[in-house]
This record gives C-alpha cells, structure tokens and sequence, in this order.
C-alpha cells in the first residue's frame, strides 16, 4: 500500500496544473516588474485588446447612420467594413495591387541591399571610409521620408523606376549604417586571437569579422524590410495607376471609405506574416545567435 501511495504521489506531481491555477498565476504577476508572461498570458491579452477594440468599434457605430457616435462617413461599423471586402478583393483587385507594390518594395530594396551591405561593411571596418561617407548616413537617416516624394518625381518622372529608386533612397543609408554597425560590433577578441594565428587583414574581415557580423546585418535588414512596405505607399498615391496606395486613395475620394480600413487591416496582416518569415529564416539561417523555438 505504502508504495502504491507513493507511486499515486509522483504521478500527480506531473499533472498539469488547472486552468484556475494559471489565471490566478497570470492575475498574481500581472504588475510583477519584467516578468514574462506564458504564451497563454500573452494570448489572453492579445485576446483581451482585440475584443475591447471591436466592442469599442460595434458600440460607436451601430444604429441608424443619424444616430451613431461617429458617422458613417467617417467610420462604418464591423458588419459594414468586413461586409465590402468582396468588392475590394474583386473589384478592386486587391491582391493584384498588392502583389505590384511588393515587387516594387523588393526590387527597391534589393538595390540598397546591394549599394549599402558593401558600404556598410567598409564602413564598419574601416574608420576613415565611415567619415567619408558620414554625410550621407546622416543625411539619408534623417531626411523626412516624404520630401523624397517630389525629388524621385523631379528625378524619374512618375513611372515604376521612380517607386524603385524612392525605396531604395529612403532606405539605403539605414541599411549602411546599421550594416556598419553590426560590423563594428564584433568583439575585439575575436580579431587579436585571428591575428595571433598569422590571419592577414583581408582574412579577418573575410573569415572573421563579416560572419560573425551577419546575424546583426540580416535582423537589421528584416526590420528596414517592414519599413519599406509602409513607404512604397507613399509613392503610389501620386501615381494613382497601380498599387496599394492608388486603392488607399481611390477608397478615400471615390469610396467606399470602408475598403480604407480594410486595406490598412490587410497590408498590416501580410507585414506582419512576411515578418514571421523573416524571422524564421534568421533562426534557421543563425541558430547559433537566436536558436529556434
């Protein structure tokens, strides 16, 4: 009997424990400073906000049109901004349009990945080249991202390679910058004991400094990457021709105004799992440096 009470003791040792039991965790560390909550305590708030979110939205906007908090011309309730999305994926061709501004972010994009990792690396390595290029870091990292609106139309007129080279000026000098960074990064240990080994220069910063440097460089390009989708839309509605931000504008004059916050819904949606994809990439790519969950 004694053993068979043991056994029963260990047994439920491993029980998981009960929902009550996690919320009452959840609830008893809510205000416990830099704690990290489970993954059922970040889905129950994730959860939590989109439920008052929508509450909040169904509340303001239900009755008739006359008697509503907020106009319908102004915002159009659930049923209402999700019921147009039929129109907008068809009549609208939004996925389409979407597919144009992608391909318009990643060839941008790949352009300053191309002209900006190379300097960038330079840069990081070699302190003089990072002064020589010090004025146009600083002045591509803070030019507001909208004044290069008129300068890309004076320069490439109002075509595709206008939204090109728009992507890729707005992102170029924070792709050397942060590539230079990540460079610099890299412990100076790492360069005494290459060196203490007989490695040339050219050997450390070929065998050495850019490897250990490219898991900064790749998250630091995924980020820039999330960036540039919100940009290209900027450069589309000038030329309302094609393109996320032609629907956005379309939506806006012509109507209906609910495909407006259906596109912002959307394009916040995909951002969101091209950066998953990114992201799992880098774990792959670098277990070494963020491991994989």
């Amino acid at each position: 009997m004694a053993e068979e009470k043991k056994q029963d003791e260990i047994e439920s040792s491993f029980v998981e424990p009960s929902r009550p039991n996690i919320l009452a965790g959840f609830f008893r560390n809510f205000f416990k400073i830099r704690d990290e909550p489970t993954v059922f305590g970040k889905s129950f708030m994730v959860a939590l906000f989109l439920a008052l979110l929508l509450l909040a939205w169904y509340l303001a906007t239900r009755g008739e049109p006359e008697q509503r908090a907020i106009a319908p011309q102004v915002l159009g309730s659930p049923e209402e901004v999700f019921g147009s999305f039929k129109s907008l994926w068809f009549d609208r061709a939004l996925m389409r349009n979407l597919l144009i501004s992608l391909g318009r972010v990643m060839e941008g994009f790949a352009l300053a990945g191309l002209v900006g990792i190379p300097l960038g690396i330079l840069s990081g390595a070699f302190k003089r080249i990072d002064a020589f290029f010090a004025p146009i870091s600083i002045f591509g990292r803070n030019i507001p991202i909208v004044t290069l609106v008129p300068l890309t139309l004076l320069w490439f007129g109002t075509g595709e390679t206008q939204k090109i080279f728009f992507i890729f000026i707005a992102c170029v000098a924070f792709v050397m910058f942060d590539t230079a960074r990540s460079i610099a990064d890299v412990d100076k240990a790492y360069l005494d004991t290459a060196y203490t080994l007989g490695a040339s220069k050219w050997q450390v910063l070929n065998k050495v400094i850019i490897p250990l440097s490219l898991p900064g460089i790749f998250n630091s390009m995924r980020l820039l990457f999330g960036l540039a989708f919100g940009y290209i839309i900027l450069a589309e509605m000038i030329d309302m021709n094609s393109g996320i931000g032609m629907l956005i504008l379309v939506s806006q004059r012509r109507g209906p105004r609910e495909h407006v916050y259906l596109i912002l819904l959307f394009i916040t949606l995909v951002a969101y799992l091209l950066d998953r994809v990114l992201y799992a990439a880098q774990q792959i790519l670098f277990p070494y440096r963020y491991g994989r969950s």
